[in-house]
């Protein structure tokens, strides 16, 4: 997202932008765009008015999240074409509401949550809160739930990560890797507030150094014993929706058989009650 002056911009000052945060020429971007380098010059400089198509185009090849591409067409004089929908209630994305939710439960008895563009928790299934204990603190458990804040708090689960430098600078990289791509400056914000939280170095995995890790594993001291997991994102194939193309799920899966045999007992003991 970016910040509201810059809303207000002309549509040739955002297509800059976005093209030198992607570290393009105007001579690479007119080349992948089909599209004449003069002409891409003239309407970076406000000399010439882009259709719609040409705007699209160009925000598909620089990778210009839904959202910002409605903050485009806006600029230019067009219609916002993405629609933003509320995921957990509107009929609209009924759809593909049952399908986050048959993703996660189908999960079980692994792990499994949905998040939003700022990492904050939408959904999850019955596993997710079986392995959250009171030493947490509430406020790190007040809706909207922040999984990345909920991780590395020290008054969230970071105490409890056995390899929390390791785990850190992993989620950190991601964390930077998607401001990078996305300019959102709520995320950058979240960013530096988890830098600055207390963590060990992130030491190199000395499955990493023999060259046998294939993921980082999160490895965590929970009330029910010794955890490790490997973990990975799903996200929606070409989405026309705002909400659900910053939606990711994420699924968490057992590292070794301890886990893999704890994480069904207390399925099992869950599905019991």
């Amino acid at each position: 997202m970016l910040p509201a002056a810059a809303r207000q911009r002309p549509v040739g000052q955002l297509l800059r932008e976005w093209r030198q945060r992607r570290r393009l020429s105007q001579l690479d971007l007119a080349a992948d765009a089909a599209i004449s380098t003069r002409h891409l010059s003239f309407v970076e400089a406000g000399r010439a008015a882009p259709s719609r198509a040409m705007l699209l185009k160009l925000a598909e090849q620089l990778q210009v999240p839904l959202r910002e591409r409605n903050v485009w067409l806006t600029a230019a004089g067009f219609a916002p074409m993405y629609a933003e929908r509320a995921l957990m209630s509107d009929p609209a994305l009924g759809a593909a509401r049952a399908a986050v939710q048959a993703v996660l439960e189908g999960h079980e008895p692994h792990p499994a949550l949905a998040v939003d563009r700022h990492w904050n928790m939408l959904a999850h299934n019955r596993m997710v809160p079986l392995l959250l204990d009171d030493r947490i603190a509430p406020h790190l458990k007040q809706p909207p739930v922040n999984v990345l804040r909920l991780s590395l708090h020290p008054e969230g689960l970071a105490p409890r990560i056995l390899n929390l430098g390791e785990w850190r600078a992993h989620l950190l990289e991601r964390l930077h890797h998607q401001v990078a791509l996305t300019a959102d400056p709520v995320l950058a914000t979240l960013a530096e507030e988890l830098r600055a939280y207390p963590s060990p170095p992130a030491p190199p995995a000395p499955e990493a150094a023999s060259g046998h890790a294939v993921a980082v594993p999160l490895r965590v001291q929970s009330p029910i014993g010794t955890l490790s997991f490997i973990s990975t994102t799903t996200v929606f194939g070409t989405p026309i929706d705002i909400t659900l193309a910053e939606l990711a799920l994420e699924t968490f899966f057992p590292a070794d058989e301890a886990t893999a045999q704890t994480l069904r007992r207390l399925h099992a003991e869950g599905a019991a009650r």
